[in-house]
């Protein structure tokens, strides 16, 4: 069983814990303690798994300690008018060595994927979306990765995996399960002018900061993705100082919080992680509290699936048919449940590819159909199916 894999949650947070309202998240959630042992997964819809590995780091060595502040801030919280079960599952301590922790955290995240259970991955360098990715080996399906991010982290064919090079694992290393990658923030300044052009040439998403805080242009990458991995350092400094990649610009606090209420109401996301806390950096706990928020709202979202994806029913949906001047034609729905937009891309039944056949979309896409304009999404998407 996954808890050989595990260590209890720290006995301070407990004691915190004891000192809040009856009514905060902390007491509404199963918590693997070394009073309680292992909680009881039966209906569990979120566990939170710490990791505790930070060897692989580029230059934020101790990104795997101090994840007690974050929970401390986290069960202060009070939930939403929520009905998912929570389980917090402890941390994945450093093994002997990183092979060690990757096994580890890549069982954990197998056995969960399996039980239809979100995992809500904290601490760690950014190298652990490698892992994560690579658990969905044995689901034998197709992966799409959004990473809020500052930098691609892409890094040379030849380097060792580390939270800098970890995409560049993902997209070369058998077996290939990507379909798509969406960078979400990306500040042009840290990224070589080859590997933006090299994105492109992937036919993947790429979103500047400055566009990307538009964020209604933004959801659809959310809603297309399985795996959602967050670099605390896509937030400004300020806002967010507990990283020492950190930069003076990013997202805003209300921002990062908005996008992982993004990633919680996307009926697709599968897992979820916030990588690269630094609790050595962390002014007043301004970090940990923060990250407790960006939970928060996954949570929140979560809760407020409303399952329009795929297809729950063709009266759920109105389709729209848009006529081209090559006299193809492309086909847009619209969820009558979310008012949310899709795009469908044909491709032959026996395509791998099949489970993407719709695509998320926003109105402005149907809009650029109307005037002749093919959208980007639905270009790409194509090409990488060729």
């Amino acid at each position: 069983m996954i808890q050989y894999f595990l260590s209890p949650v720290k006995e301070t947070v407990l004691e915190h814990l004891e000192q809040q309202p009856n009514h905060c998240l902390g007491n509404k959630i199963r918590i693997y303690s070394d009073e309680d042992n292992f909680p009881d997964l039966e209906n569990v819809q979120l566990a939170i798994l710490g990791v505790q590995e930070d060897r692989n780091s580029a230059n934020n060595f101790g990104c795997g300690e101090g994840l007690h502040f974050i929970r401390k801030k986290l069960y202060e919280l009070f939930p939403g008018n929520w009905q998912t079960e929570i389980a917090d599952l402890g941390n994945v301590l450093k093994g002997n060595a990183v092979s060690d922790t990757y096994f580890a955290v890549s069982e954990i995240i197998t056995y969960l994927l399996k039980n239809n259970i979100i995992p809500i991955i904290i601490g760690g360098g950014q190298d652990i979306t490698y892992v994560n990715y690579r658990s969905y080996d044995k689901l034998e399906q197709t992966v799409n990765i959004t990473a809020v991010d500052s930098r691609f982290d892409i890094g040379d064919i030849e380097d060792a995996l580390t939270s800098q090079s970890y995409l560049s694992k993902i997209i070369m290393q058998e077996p290939n399960n990507l379909f798509n990658y969406s960078n979400v923030g990306y500040q042009t300044y840290f990224n070589s002018q080859e590997e933006i052009q090299l994105l492109e040439n992937l036919f993947f998403d790429a979103y500047r900061l400055g566009n990307a805080k538009e964020l209604e242009s933004i959801e659809p990458a959310f809603r297309n993705a399985d795996i959602v991995s967050i670099d605390i350092g896509a937030i400004r400094q300020s806002e967010a100082p507990a990283n020492n990649n950190a930069s003076a610009n990013g997202f805003y606090g209300e921002e990062i919080c908005a996008i992982t209420r993004y990633a919680g109401i996307s009926d697709k996301v599968s897992s979820f992680g916030i990588y690269e806390y630094n609790s050595k950096y962390d002014k007043n706990y301004q970090t940990a509290s923060l990250i407790s928020q960006m939970i928060w709202y996954f949570i929140e979202g979560v809760n407020f699936r409303v399952k329009d994806y795929p297809f729950s029913g063709k009266e759920n949906y109105q389709k729209f048919t848009v006529l081209m001047e090559n006299d193809d034609s492309l086909v847009f729905y619209k969820s009558n449940k979310s008012g949310r937009w899709w795009m469908e891309i044909k491709i032959l039944s026996d395509n791998k590819y099949k489970r993407h056949a719709l695509i998320p979309c926003t109105y402005k896409d149907y809009i650029d159909a109307t005037n002749q304009n093919i959208p980007e999404r639905w270009y790409k998407a194509m090409k990488k199916m060729l």
